[in-house]
C-alpha cells in the first residue's frame, strides 16, 4: 500500500513539475515586454506609414509582428514574449533600416530610435551590423515613392467607403467585411442611359477570396422605376488583393429600358490596368479599355492609356499621362467601393444624326508634384484636352432627334460637337489631422460655352464653341467626434457661363464639381450583426451655373452640373 501510493505521488508531482515546465513560457509571455519606438529621417522628421517587422530570433517565440507608424513616426507591439528580436524598418523612398540583438524584457518596454537614410544620405545611415549584407529584397524598396506604390501618400479624405469602419478597430472590421448592399434614392449625375438610372435602385457587392490569385469582387444593382427598368452586373478581378496596387481586369455589362415600349440601352465595358517599375526610379501605369453599345444601332471604341512617372528625389515627383479618366490608384476607396463605383463607370452616351456615340474626350498631362512633408503636397500641371463627341446635360424642350433624353430623369444628354483646349492647374492637398483634409485647386482650361447673338435657327452645336475660364475649387473633408459622422463639402468657382465641363480630369481626380456639393455618412448603432451607414449625396445644391439658350422649339437650359439630390443606407456584412 505504502509503494502504491508512493508510486501515486511520484506520479502526481511528476505531473505538476511538468505543468510548470509547460506555464512557465507562458506565464513569461502573458508578463513578457513591448518594443516601443519612433521612426525618423535623417534630419529628425518623424515618418508615418513605415512598416516595421519584429522577428523574434528564437524558433519558439513565435511568428513576426507587423507594425505601421503613426502620422507622428511611433510604434508600439502589444505584448512579446522575452528574448531577442530582429527589427527592419522598410519606407519608399528610404534605404531599409535593420536592427538585430534587440532584447525585450518583462515588465517594461523596450524603446528605440530608429533612423532612415536616403539615397542622397552618407550610407552609414543605414543601420545594420558592421559588415552584414542587405538582402535584395531589401533593396527593393529603394526610391520606391510613386504615388502608385507610397501608400503613405494615397489621401483618404472621401466619404467612408464600403468596407470600411469609422470606428477605432477598423482595421479589424474591414478585415472581416465580406459584402455590402446599398439602397438609394437616385443617380449623382442624371442624363445618360449609359449610367446608373436616376431612381430607387438596390445594389449588392461581394468580395470572393481566391486566396493566393487574390479576390474576385461581384457588383449587381437594378432599379425599381414602375415605367422603365434598369441593371447591371460587374466583376473586378484584383489578383494582388486591392486596387492601385497591381493588375485589374473589370467587366461592366447593363442594360437599360427607356419607358414601357421605349428603345434599350444593352452595353459592354472591358478593361485591363497594370503597372510595374522601371529600375527604382520610374513607374509606369498602363491599359486599355473596350466599349460596345446597342441603342437603335451600335457603337465601339477601344481606348488605351497610360503614365509614366519619374522620381527625381524622394520629395519630387514628375509624371506624364494620356488617359480618358485618372488611374484607380486606391487612394479615396476600398475594394469593394471600387466595384461598387464600376456599376457606373460608362461615359455618357450620346447620339449624332440618328446613330449612338460615347463622348469621347482625351487627356494629355505634363505633372510635377512636390511632397512637403509626410502630411501635404503641391502639385502643377500643364494639360490639352480634346474631344470630338463633347457631352452637353440640359432640360427643356429641344424637339430634336439628336437630344437624348433620360427616361428616369427630366434630364437630356446632347452632342456638343468638337473642343480642344490646353490649360494649367495648381493643386495643394494637406491632412491636417486624421478627421480633416483640404483641397484647394485652381484651373485655367477651356470649356464649351453659347456665343451672344447667334441665330437661334441653327443647331444647339454651331451655337456653342470653346471658352476659357478661370476656376477655383475647394473641397474639406472632417469627421464630427463622438458621433463619427463623416462630411465632406466643397465648392467650385468659374468665371464664367459653361455648358460642358471646365478640366473634368481634373474633377475627377481631386473629386471636386462645380459648385456647391456635399456628402454626408453616418454610421448607425451596431444593433445587428453588420455595420450600417446612412448616406447623403448633394450636388450644385443652390442650382447655380445654368444657361438658357433659345430653339427653333423653344428654350432649353444647359448646365455643367446638373441639380441633384441623393440618399441612400447601406449594410456591409
Amino acid at each position: 500500500m505504502n509503494s502504491i501510493f508512493s508510486g501515486r505521488a511520484i506520479r502526481t508531482a511528476g505531473f505538476g513539475f511538468l505543468v510548470c515546465l509547460l506555464a512557465a513560457p507562458l506565464a513569461a509571455a502573458r508578463s513578457g515586454g513591448r518594443i516601443s519606438g519612433v521612426v525618423l529621417d535623417s534630419a529628425g522628421t518623424p515618418q508615418m506609414g513605415a512598416t516595421v517587422l519584429l522577428t523574434p530570433q528564437s524558433e519558439l517565440a513565435g511568428s513576426t509582428v507587423k507594425l505601421l507608424t503613426d502620422d507622428h513616426g511611433r510604434f508600439s507591439s502589444a505584448a512579446l514574449p522575452v528574448g531577442l528580436y530582429s527589427i527592419q524598418v522598410t519606407l519608399a523612398g528610404f534605404f531599409p533600416a535593420i536592427e538585430r540583438n534587440v532584447k525585450v524584457n518583462a515588465g517594461h518596454p523596450t524603446v528605440l530610435q530608429i533612423m532612415l537614410g536616403t539615397v542622397f544620405s552618407t550610407l552609414e545611415k543605414l543601420r545594420r551590423p558592421s559588415g552584414e549584407p542587405v538582402s535584395a529584397d531589401d533593396w527593393t524598396w529603394v526610391l520606391r515613392s510613386s504615388a502608385a506604390t507610397r501608400t503613405v501618400l494615397r489621401w483618404q479624405d472621401a466619404g467612408i467607403p464600403i468596407g470600411s469602419s469609422a470606428n477605432s478597430d477598423g482595421a479589424a472590421r474591414r478585415q472581416s467585411l465580406h459584402g455590402g448592399l446599398i439602397v438609394t434614392s437616385g443617380a449623382d449625375h442624371p442624363g445618360s442611359v449609359a449610367n446608373v438610372p436616376n431612381s430607387t435602385a438596390t445594389a449588392v457587392v461581394y468580395d470572393l477570396d481566391l486566396g493566393a490569385r487574390g479576390h474576385l469582387l461581384m457588383a449587381g444593382q437594378f432599379s425599381y422605376d414602375d415605367s422603365s427598368s434598369s441593371a447591371g452586373i460587374a466583376g473586378e478581378l484584383l489578383p494582388s488583393g486591392g486596387p492601385g496596387t497591381g493588375p485589374v481586369s473589370t467587366l461592366l455589362v447593363r442594360e437599360t429600358r427607356l419607358g414601357p415600349g421605349g428603345p434599350t440601352f444593352r452595353g459592354l465595358r472591358l478593361s485591363h490596368d497594370d503597372q510595374f517599375m522601371v529600375g527604382d526610379r520610374v513607374s509606369v501605369r498602363y491599359g486599355a479599355e473596350l466599349l460596345m453599345a446597342g441603342f437603335e444601332g451600335t457603337t465601339s471604341a477601344v481606348r488605351p492609356h497610360g503614365e509614366v512617372a519619374v522620381q527625381i528625389s524622394p520629395s519630387w515627383q514628375t509624371s506624364f499621362t494620356v488617359a480618358t479618366r485618372p488611374f484607380n490608384d486606391g487612394t479615396a476607396e476600398g475594394a469593394m467601393q471600387s466595384a461598387a463605383d464600376t456599376l457606373d463607370s460608362f461615359p455618357t452616351l450620346l447620339v449624332r444624326r440618328g446613330e449612338p456615340v460615347f463622348e469621347d474626350d482625351l487627356h494629355e498631362e505634363l505633372a510635377v508634384k512636390h511632397q512637403l512633408g509626410p502630411r501635404a503636397e503641391i502639385s502643377a500641371a500643364v494639360f490639352h484636352d480634346s474631344s470630338n463627341q463633347t457631352a452637353v446635360i440640359g432640360r427643356g424642350d429641344h424637339g430634336g432627334p439628336d437630344f437624348l433624353q433620360d427616361s428616369f430623369s427630366q434630364a437630356f444628354a446632347y452632342d456638343g460637337g468638337a473642343s480642344s483646349s490646353t490649360g494649367a492647374r495648381v493643386a495643394y492637398r494637406e491632412k491636417i489631422s486624421d478627421d480633416l483634409s483640404t483641397t484647394v485647386v485652381y484651373a485655367y482650361a477651356g470649356a464649351l460655352a453659347p456665343v451672344n447673338g447667334a441665330d437661334p435657327g441653327l443647331p444647339l452645336r454651331d451655337r456653342l464653341q470653346t471658352r476659357y475660364r478661370q476656376s477655383l475649387a475647394g473641397r474639406v473633408s472632417t469627421k464630427i467626434p463622438g458621433l463619427n459622422t463623416r462630411l465632406t463639402a466643397g465648392y467650385k468657382w468659374l468665371d464664367g457661363p459653361t455648358v460642358s465641363r471646365q478640366d473634368a480630369y481634373g474633377e475627377s481626380l481631386y473629386q471636386t464639381t462645380p459648385y456647391l456639393s456635399m456628402q454626408i455618412s453616418q454610421p448607425l448603432p451596431n444593433a445587428f450583426p453588420c455595420h450600417m451607414e446612412v448616406q447623403a449625396d448633394i450636388g450644385n445644391l443652390l442650382a447655380q451655373g445654368y444657361v438658357q439658350v433659345a430653339t427653333r422649339d423653344g428654350y432649353v437650359v444647359l448646365v455643367p452640373s446638373y441639380r441633384y439630390i441623393r440618399g441612400g443606407l447601406s449594410f456591409q456584412f
